[in-house]
């Protein structure tokens, strides 16, 4: 287990250790109902009193009489009931012990230890996620993942409601499929399952692929997930997380892994929302819960899809003899304290591959580790030579990633490298971006690297317009693929801004949820261009702008004829900043930040009806349907004649919710994959 830093809430409570989740649960869970509704006022500021003993211990006094004492183990994290204790007479079932929990980093019971030399080194969960991904965001590539498998089958005659503009067949069946969900006399976890014969929870247990144990924890947790999505930042407070924690934890035991893992980001979110953390942004955790009930609905409905139950750790296959080229570094900062380097090659086969070398230490790691030495192997070579030289290796072991592990029979030796667009890099940069990206597989962890040569248009903001050289080519963004100020990314992004006319050789990765835009992760002269970049000879043509600082030299001067061949303004619409989608991203956002009550309230009022008007004006007329199914539903309180709810369930509003979401994802990637072509 490992200790989130992200999510800790003040000065003080650094001191505490990680406490496992499911300790925190049954915490909470042990209280009264008078003790839980003082329990979110009890943590605001215990952490700050926190002292750690000579013994490793943490203590925290409240007033004369109570002391809570955290004992973690070898791990550094509480994994036991016992080894939070309290001195108060009602301990264990005390106000003070939960509070402490509460207080306390959650340990994330899937990240493995922290990675060192050894067989095949694994890196944390955030550093694995992307370099340049912010503090809980998930994957690049996971609004692929979700707009695919939303769409699901047909929802019948009649269902392939209009998209809007640019959105293709997924995006209207997401819409159709959700929206029966949503509003169907099903509405819940089982609603997927009675819809198909034979495909309920026991026939999911027989043969689906799902036992009934997992269906009951996934149907489990997505009622935890309805209720938290109900709450909202503003009431989801610590029983609300425990609710949450208990949940993924039964999920973990039953082998659900992803359903767990989504369930820790949406608490880590709550809490960084909670606490006004600069680090929490309100999109990311409008995505965790998309991916968290999206995920938890599926699985609870008996569906096992392809990769919805999730892995614990990766698995090394054995890859036999490989000869692989490097392309370029790729510095690694992850907001869990983790930093490092990935050295992405290239094998003779075309085969995408990659070394890391990721360990704790933060910036100074990351920014050190593009010199440090490649662990496999025994190759005598570093990352900076690596990502210009190249490898034999013999007994290779790779992960499904295309990772290549440091298993005890790996041997590597160095071998010349290749200059790019020569040997298999030549593929990399035979094809337009556009084509590129569209032949990028849909499902996967990130996407993979493009190359294309293009000339700088000028600077726009903190990105650089570009055009590629093939007649009719679109307008790209090149956009910094970190944006700590301490790496180089927007340094030598600006530099070539400054330099319009400049053609230059680009290898970078799409950016999906941006339009048109490419974070580049290493630059190059064009063969055969006159006013492209002048690279020293020892760099092999190529500047990995995460650790290669761009200088005057290195680019032509204004006396040699560099001039642009069109003007910055060119640039043209954004065709997603632009689009009327924004406001069904609002509505989510709002309802994520207020709870159900924020989106009733927006229900009152003239804004649904401009919201209804300005999506059917830009044909997103599914988009308007759903966004005021969502409206109504968060309306929807039936009461009795004494006024009593008489259904207060939340599921419903969760289904409503999620169809909003998973129809905004389908639409705005079908945008952006438009804004390529």
């Amino acid at each position: 287990m490992s200790i989130d830093e992200s999510s800790t809430g003040g000065p003080g409570s650094v001191l505490l250790p990680a406490v496992a989740p499911e300790v925190l649960a049954e915490a909470v869970e042990s209280l009264s109902g008078r003790l839980r509704k003082k329990l979110d006022a009890a943590i605001e500021g215990c952490a700050a009193g926190a002292v750690r003993a000579a013994d490793g211990s943490v203590g925290v006094r409240f007033g004369e009489d109570a002391v809570v004492t955290l004992r973690p183990g070898p791990s550094g994290v509480v994994t036991e009931a016992d080894q939070a204790v309290c001195g108060c007479l009602l301990a264990p079932r005390c106000l003070h012990r939960a509070a402490v929990l509460g207080a306390s980093p959650i340990a994330d019971p899937e990240e493995p230890a922290p990675p060192a030399p050894g067989p095949d080194p694994v890196p944390g969960p955030a550093a694995t996620a992307g370099p340049g991904a912010a503090p809980g965001a998930p994957a690049a590539s996971e609004a692929t993942t979700w707009t695919r498998a939303a769409a699901g089958p047909p929802a019948g005659p009649g269902a392939a409601a209009d998209a809007g503009p640019g959105t293709g067949a997924s995006a209207a069946s997401a819409a159709t499929t959700w929206t029966r969900a949503a509003t169907g006399p099903a509405a819940g976890p089982g609603a997927a399952a009675a819809a198909e014969p034979g495909r309920g929870a026991e026939g999911a247990a027989g043969g689906g692929g799902l036992t009934a144990a997992q269906v009951r924890a996934a149907a489990a947790l997505w009622g935890a997930a309805a209720e938290a999505l109900a709450a909202g930042v503003t009431a989801g407070g610590a029983v609300v997380q425990a609710e949450l924690l208990r949940a993924a934890h039964t999920a973990r035991i039953a082998g659900l892994p992803r359903a767990e893992a989504a369930a820790l980001r949406v608490v880590r979110g709550l809490r960084a929302a909670r606490d006004r953390s600069a680090a929490q942004r309100l999109a990311e955790l409008t995505g965790a819960f998309r991916e968290l009930l999206y995920t938890a609905g599926l699985l609870a409905s008996g569906t096992p899809g392809p990769g919805l139950t999730g892995a614990v750790r990766r698995s090394y296959e054995a890859g036999g003899s490989l000869r692989v080229y490097g392309l370029c570094r790729e510095p690694v900062l992850s907001a869990t304290g983790y930093g490092g380097v990935a050295t992405h090659l290239l094998g003779v086969d075309g085969a995408h591959y990659s070394v890391s070398d990721v360990r704790p230490g933060g910036l100074s790691r990351a920014r050190g580790a593009g010199a440090a030495s490649v662990a496999l192997g025994g190759a005598v070579l570093d990352h900076a030579g690596l990502a210009r030289g190249g490898l034999r290796v013999v007994g290779a072991t790779v992960s499904p990633e295309g990772r290549l592990g440091a298993g005890r029979g790996v041997r590597a030796t160095a071998v010349g490298g290749v200059a790019w667009g020569e040997g298999p890099t030549a593929a990399l940069f035979s094809r337009p971006a556009a084509e590129a990206v569209a032949a990028m597989p849909a499902e996967g962890a990130e996407p993979g690297l493009l190359g294309c040569d293009v000339r700088v248009v000028g600077a726009s903001g903190d990105h650089v317009l570009v055009r590629e050289l093939t007649p009719g080519a679109t307008l790209l963004r090149l956009a910094p693929a970190h944006p700590h100020p301490e790496l180089p990314h927007a340094a030598n992004l600006r530099r070539i801004a400054g330099h319009p006319g400049l053609v230059l050789r680009v290898l970078g990765r799409p950016d999906l949820d941006r339009a048109a835009t490419l974070r580049p992760l290493a630059v190059g002269p064009v063969p055969g261009a006159e006013h492209s970049l002048r690279l020293p000879p020892e760099w092999l043509g190529r500047a990995d702008l995460g650790y290669d600082r761009l200088q005057g030299a290195h680019f032509p001067g204004d006396a040699e004829g560099l001039v642009p061949q069109e003007s910055a303004p060119a640039a043209g619409a954004d065709p997603l900043a632009d689009s009327p989608l924004w406001r069904v991203r609002r509505l989510l956002e709002a309802g994520v930040a207020g709870g159900r009550r924020a989106v009733a309230e927006a229900a009152r009022g003239a804004e649904p009806a401009a919201l209804a008007a300005a999506l059917r004006r830009a044909g997103f007329g599914s988009a308007a349907e759903l966004a005021a199914v969502l409206t109504a539903e968060a309306d929807r309180r039936p009461r009795d004649a004494f006024g009593r709810l008489t259904d207060a369930s939340a599921e419903p509003y969760a289904w409503a919710w999620l169809a909003a979401a998973a129809h905004l994802a389908a639409a705005e990637r079908s945008l952006v994959a438009a804004s390529w072509t």
